[in-house]
C-alpha cells in the first residue's frame, strides 16, 4: 500500500502557470504594458551599458558599478518577460520541475547580484568622499575581488539552499502554480507535508542577503553624510551621486514593501497581487538606467552627444 502513494506523491514533475486565469479573454490585454516596459528596460539598460564601455572617461569604479547594474537589470526581464508572454497571448504556461528550479535561481541569484552592486557602490562613495586620497587603492581590482568574491560565494550558498530544498519538497496535492513565474513560495505552497524548513531558509535568505546588504549600504551613507557636515568639505558632486544611489534604493525598497503588502491584502484580486509581484521584480530595471542616465552628468552629457540634434 505504501509504494503506490509513494509513488503518487512524487509523481508532479511538471507544472502549469495560472496568473492571469481569471481574467479570462482579458488575459491577453496584460501583455501590453508588459511588453512595453520590456522594450524600454532592453533599450535604456544597452545604451548605458554602451555609453559606459565606449567612453575613456567613464572607465572609473563608480560608472563600471553602475554599467553592472544595468546589466543585471536588463538579465532579469530577459528571463521574466518572454515566459510571461507566452502564457498570457499563447498560453504556453506549462513547465518542468527542473526548468521552474533554474528560473527560481536564476530570478534570486539575480535580485542578490542587485543588492551586492548597491552595497559596493555605497562603499565606492564612502572611499571617494571619506578617504580620497586611498580610493583608487580601496577600489582596485585586487580589492575589489576580495569583497565580491566571499559576498558572491554567501549569495550563491544562499539561493541554492534555497532552490535545492524547493526541489526536494513532494508535490502531490496540485501542480497549479498560482503565478506567472516560479516565485519560491509560489511553488513551495504546493508542497504535502510541512514546508516549514523551506520558509525558514528563505526567510534566513532574505535577512542574510537583503537585510544585512541594506544595514551596510544605510551605515555607509550615514558616515558618507556626517562626514560631510563635520568637515564642511565641498563635495557636492559625490553627494549628489550619493542621492542618485538612494533615489534607486528607495524605489527598489517601496516596490517591494508594496508587493509584501498586496500579498497580505485579502480583497486584492489574486491577478492584482500576481501583477504587483512581477512589476516589484522587473519595474526597476526599467526606471534604474533613467535615474542614472538622468541624474549622473557625465553620462548625461556622453549620451546627449550621441543624439544628432546636439551635435
Amino acid at each position: 500500500m505504501m509504494e503506490p502513494l509513494k509513488e503518487n506523491i512524487s509523481s508532479h514533475q511538471y507544472f502549469i502557470f495560472s496568473g492571469f486565469s481569471e481574467l479570462g479573454a482579458l488575459k491577453s490585454f496584460i501583455s501590453i504594458p508588459f511588453l512595453i516596459l520590456f522594450f524600454v528596460s532592453l533599450f535604456a539598460n544597452s545604451l548605458l551599458i554602451y555609453v559606459v564601455i565606449s567612453q575613456r572617461s567613464l572607465h572609473s569604479p563608480m560608472y563600471i558599478l553602475i554599467a553592472c547594474l544595468s546589466f543585471v537589470d536588463m538579465c532579469l526581464p530577459l528571463i521574466l518577460i518572454p515566459n510571461l508572454l507566452l502564457n498570457v497571448l499563447f498560453n504556453a504556461s506549462g513547465i518542468s520541475l527542473s526548468g521552474c528550479l533554474v528560473q527560481m535561481f536564476l530570478i534570486h541569484m539575480l535580485g542578490a547580484c542587485q543588492s551586492a552592486l548597491l552595497v559596493w557602490m555605497a562603499l565606492d562613495r564612502y572611499f571617494a568622499i571619506c578617504r580620497p586620497l586611498s580610493y583608487h587603492d580601496h577600489m582596485s581590482l585586487p580589492r575589489f575581488l576580495r569583497f565580491i568574491i566571499p559576498v558572491l560565494i554567501r549569495d550563491v550558498i544562499m539561493v541554492s539552499a534555497v532552490v535545492i530544498l524547493a526541489g526536494k519538497v513532494l508535490y502531490c496535492f496540485r501542480n497549479v502554480i498560482n503565478h506567472c513565474v516560479c516565485e519560491h513560495m509560489a511553488l513551495v505552497e504546493l508542497g504535502c507535508g510541512s514546508t516549514a524548513i523551506n520558509s525558514l531558509v528563505g526567510l534566513l535568505g532574505v535577512f542574510v542577503v537583503t537585510v544585512v546588504d541594506f544595514l551596510c549600504i544605510t551605515a555607509s551613507y550615514i558616515i558618507i553624510f556626517r562626514s560631510v557636515l563635520r568637515s564642511g568639505k565641498s563635495s557636492a558632486k559625490a553627494v549628489h551621486t550619493c542621492i542618485t544611489h538612494i533615489i534607486v534604493i528607495v524605489i527598489g525598497l517601496a516596490f517591494t514593501l508594496t508587493a509584501f503588502l498586496a500579498y497580505r491584502m485579502n480583497s486584492l484580486p489574486n491577478a492584482g497581487r500576481v501583477f504587483v509581484s512581477i512589476m516589484y521584480m522587473f519595474l526597476p530595471s526599467c526606471i534604474n538606467p533613467i535615474i542614472y542616465g538622468v541624474r549622473t552628468t557625465e553620462i548625461r552629457q556622453n549620451i546627449l552627444k550621441m543624439l544628432p540634434s546636439y551635435r
